[in-house]
């Protein structure tokens, strides 16, 4: 694996790591009172955009052929 293939998987890593914190939080201190928080645009649409862009950014490294440059020096 190439530097770019590590640095994009760490990113794309990351990026997934920060999705799951904006879906974080929420909940209700009293278990008797519903806190409607759990439903607004960061939880439903904003965390699962950026977890897929991560997802997409994982494969992108994974599916990445560029090759070493020591590799292209033997050729």
């Amino acid at each position: 694996m190439t530097p770019k293939g590590i640095k994009l998987l760490i990113i794309g890593l990351l990026v997934m790591v920060a999705g799951y914190i904006l879906m974080t939080g929420g909940g209700s201190k009293d278990p008797q009172v519903f806190n409607y928080a759990i439903f607004d645009f960061r939880r439903l649409v904003a965390a699962p955009i950026v977890i897929v862009c991560g997802i997409i950014i994982e494969i992108v490294a994974i599916m990445d052929k560029s090759e070493p440059k020591n590799e292209k020096e033997n050729k």
